[in-house]
């Protein structure tokens, strides 16, 4: 039983399971498209919404500290993603590189993490986006009622039928094909872009550096009872809980995090890259590198407009050009806001389709979810239905509270995709990489280093949800996954793909 959880699927197995014809996808994206939808995902919630919430709660104007350190990680994790990106150009980022190195059972439990990653991340930013369409038509005298939006209280009633739809429209894109996808998120990236730099230049003009002090603010402690909301790592040493500080700018970059979610998306994207060993990593470590650097500039800005105890949580950038007298900066503001979360719905489900789909290629999820539409070449399957649970969820729920649950997901996969490249480093040493991470093992072990400490500022109540969930994983696995793995059937016969469209 111990070989059967931890055999392994070789590289060119994975690489000849593309090739299928039932199974290939259509590889239509370059470097650039990799690059936008990098930063078509990382530039969203955690610019237009966690900069207010992190700097008012826990660091002060010390969040671009925080940014910092949050983009330091994501970059060293990011060297090690491209390497196995450009070795292993598959769909299912750090799941299917992890079944080429750790074996099937860490390879399952790294997948099961991914899907609750990427669904919830699209839920919560789905959410996010209806409250800014809404904020637009309560300008312009349009009122939903309070049934559609997911706030009768009332009646105890809601459904945000702005995030559903969203939801579904994406959904459609995705399944329309890739290029489609990328088209649009290009246009919206430009958009976006234009209006982060407009936050940049124009709030500079209104820069107060009284408000810079005190710039790292004192430790203030946590209310009493709220303990399993206190950072886990200041629970496991016996320190008091508190906030601010400079434990409290470790706090802020485990939230903003969420933030950079999206250049270990790029990666899902390989299989549909014309030349995934040259652009993938292309694709990750630049946008990576742009986005870190307009964090960085929108949270200095900000700050010093408005002082951090004022920061609105809900939309920190608009409201701080309210705060000073240029409401037309805020409409644009706002306007770019839900324009920027769009894309970041399109490219998280894009993700989370694509891990399940890899998943199910394996036998690890039901087989009938792996193939790909006969002439949009696109695992419509498990997007439409992903894409209609998701649009379920995002309507009858409010999930802002769990986006430390979507952070955890990821640091986890980050620390498994670092141990990974040392192990394939030593395994397989012959396999071509076209980009190497340096400084092997020192770089990944100092990335598995940084990640945990991260992992560790986040609420003990978000290691306890964490863990519930893991304990479903192992039940699937164990009740399915396991028996059907394609692993498990090596001579299993192939079902007859799908007669192509008329």
């Amino acid at each position: 039983m111990s070989s059967s959880l931890f055999r392994t699927k070789n590289v060119e197995q994975s690489i000849r399971d593309t090739e299928e014809p039932e199974h290939a996808l259509k590889k239509s994206l370059s470097a650039l498209d990799l690059t936008v939808f990098g930063v078509g995902v990382i530039i969203g919630t955690g610019i237009f919404v966690l900069t207010g919430q992190v700097a008012k709660n826990n660091a002060g104007p010390a969040v671009a500290l925080a940014f910092v350190a949050a983009g330091v990680v994501c970059a060293l994790a990011a060297l090690c993603y491209a390497e196995f990106a450009s070795t292993v150009p598959v769909a299912g980022s750090a799941y299917t590189f992890s079944y080429a190195s750790l074996g099937e059972l860490p390879a399952w439990i790294i997948g099961w993490d991914l899907v609750l990653e990427f669904a919830l991340g699209t839920a919560v930013v789905a959410v996010g986006w209806s409250g800014y369409i809404r904020s637009l038509l309560d300008n312009a005298g349009w009122h939903l009622p309070g049934y559609l939006s997911g706030r009768d209280g009332a009646h105890g009633f809601g459904f945000d039928i702005l995030a559903a739809l969203l939801v579904l429209v994406l959904t459609a894109i995705l399944v329309l094909g890739m290029k489609l996808s990328a088209r649009i998120t290009s246009l919206v990236v430009a958009i976006k872009v234009a209006v982060v730099l407009i936050v940049i230049i124009a709030g500079a003009f209104f820069v107060r550096t009284g408000n810079y002090h005190p710039f790292i603010p004192p430790a203030q402690p946590v209310p009493a009872g709220a303990s399993l909301k206190a950072p886990l790592v200041q629970l496991m040493f016996g320190w008091a809980p508190a906030n601010f500080g400079v434990m409290g700018i470790f706090t802020a970059a485990s939230v903003v995090f969420f933030a950079f979610i999206g250049f270990d998306i790029v990666a899902t994207a390989a299989e549909e890259t014309r030349n995934p060993q040259r652009d993938v990593p292309r694709g990750i470590l630049g946008s990576l590198i742009i986005c870190t650097v307009l964090y960085v500039a929108v949270s200095v800005v900000v700050t010093g407009m408005q002082n951090y105890t004022r920061l609105s949580v809900d939309a920190p950038l608009a409201d701080a050009f309210k705060a000073i007298g240029h409401p037309w900066y805020a409409g644009v503001i706002s306007f770019g806001a839900a324009i920027g979360l769009t894309t970041v719905c399109l490219i998280l489900l894009l993700g989370q389709t694509r891990v399940f789909f890899a998943m199910s290629r394996d036998g690890l999820l039901p087989r009938f979810f792996s193939r790909v539409h006969p002439r949009f070449r696109t695992p419509h399957r498990p997007t439409i239905l992903l894409g209609v649970i998701i649009a379920i969820v995002a309507g009858f729920t409010s999930l802002s509270e769990l986006a430390e649950l979507v952070n955890i997901g990821t640091l986890f996969a980050f620390v498994v995709v670092a141990i990974s490249v040392i192990i394939l480093r030593r395994t397989r040493p012959d396999l071509p990489r076209a980009f190497r991470t340096p400084w092997v093992p020192f770089i990944p072990i100092l990335s598995v280093c940084a990640t945990l400490w991260l992992m560790l500022n986040l609420p003990a109540e978000t290691w306890l949800r964490f863990a519930i969930w893991m304990v479903i994983g192992f039940i699937v696995y164990f009740l399915y996954g396991r028996s059907h793995s394609r692993l498990a059937h090596p001579e299993q016969p192939e079902p007859e793909p799908a007669p192509p469209m008329s």
